[in-house]
């Protein structure tokens, strides 16, 4: 049948120069976004991290899609005029390397920048977590709650949710097919789909200028990191099945930043829940506010984690507070 054979070598062609786009694209991304931090081996992996700064020590743990730069696009130099300011691209995202074997789940990951730090010689580090991290600062404050001095979590995730999680973090898990995918089809369809997706996060605030060449937020469209993001988004709900059961034990001080209009992270089923939970927490809730409150409310946000370590570092006592913006 040559029309069979036709349509499978035109599938192949398709495939192929997709395969091969994606290719050019991931190595001009590479370039064009440079690690521009450090490395150490911690296990049978490299990390990639910055640092900057002296004082207190300060720990920014990015979110899903994303990378360090998101930080460095915010909040971390100006943190870094008063403190020792780390961030960290998580096991498999930005230029840090994913372990073989079991999903990396935010425990493994908190065990991952706990070695990290103490390479460092870093002690007693107030952590910050947005987003998808919020879970890695909770499980590092279990895991070892005599190495940390608190936690802020920038809209960070806690608990589980109803639903599922996007298409396409589903696609990636298949066999055979998801490997194709995240190989011909990310790279292409995600360039087409960055600004609204980026667009949805930030609402209702606007998009930053310039936001996507400072982030390099598209290097999450690369295939390791594609597959990484999707399996951590995947089956982040389930873990925080079982971790949520424990944060009563976390008896170190919580700031939890929230934005009132955030629909990826909503108040109602993580930070609320948590409030009612923990033993020590601060409330602050930016009214109008989406999922990217360290970029739509920097100096707000640099003011209130700055405030937040110097009462630690005074061994002060916490109340909670509102911010109406």
């Amino acid at each position: 049948m040559p029309w069979l054979i036709g349509i499978v070598t035109a599938v192949g062609c398709l495939l192929g120069g997709l395969a091969l786009f994606t290719q050019l694209g991931v190595s001009r991304m590479e370039q064009e976004f440079a690690p521009g931090g450090s490395f150490m081996d911690v296990g049978t992996v490299r990390l990639h991290y910055r640092e900057a700064g002296t004082g207190p020590a300060l720990v920014l743990i990015h979110g899903a899609s994303t990378n360090l730069r998101d930080f460095s696009a915010s909040i971390f130099e100006p943190l870094s005029r008063t403190h020792r300011v780390i961030a960290i691209d998580r096991p498999g995202h930005g230029f840090s390397e994913r372990p073989e074997g079991d999903w990396p789940d935010p425990g493994r990951q908190a065990e991952m920048i706990h070695q990290l730090l103490l390479g460092l010689k870093v002690e007693n580090p107030v952590l910050v977590g947005h987003s998808w991290s919020g879970s890695v600062v909770l499980a590092y404050m279990l895991a070892y709650p005599k190495d940390a001095a608190a936690g802020v979590l920038l809209a960070g995730a806690t608990h589980p949710w109803p639903g599922g999680v996007a298409w396409y973090n589903d696609l990636a898990a298949v066999p055979v097919i998801g490997e194709l995918f995240v190989r011909t089809l990310v790279y292409p369809l995600g360039l087409l789909a960055l600004d609204g997706a980026v667009a949805s996060v930030f609402a209702p605030n606007p998009v930053p200028e310039h936001y996507n060449a400072t982030t390099g937020v598209r290097l999450t469209l690369r295939p390791g990191v594609f597959r990484a993001n999707a399996e951590d988004n995947r089956r982040l709900s389930d873990f925080l099945r079982i971790q949520s059961r424990c944060y009563a034990e976390i008896q170190a001080p919580l700031l939890l930043l929230t934005g009132s209009d955030d629909t990826i992270v909503p108040a109602w089923n993580h930070s609320d829940r948590l409030y009612r939970q923990a033993a020590h927490v601060e409330r602050v809730e930016f009214e109008g506010s989406g999922h990217a409150l360290h970029h739509a409310h920097p100096d707000q946000v640099v003011a209130l984690i700055t405030a937040f370590s110097d009462r630690q570092q005074r061994a002060g006592h916490p109340v909670e507070v509102t911010v109406v913006e």
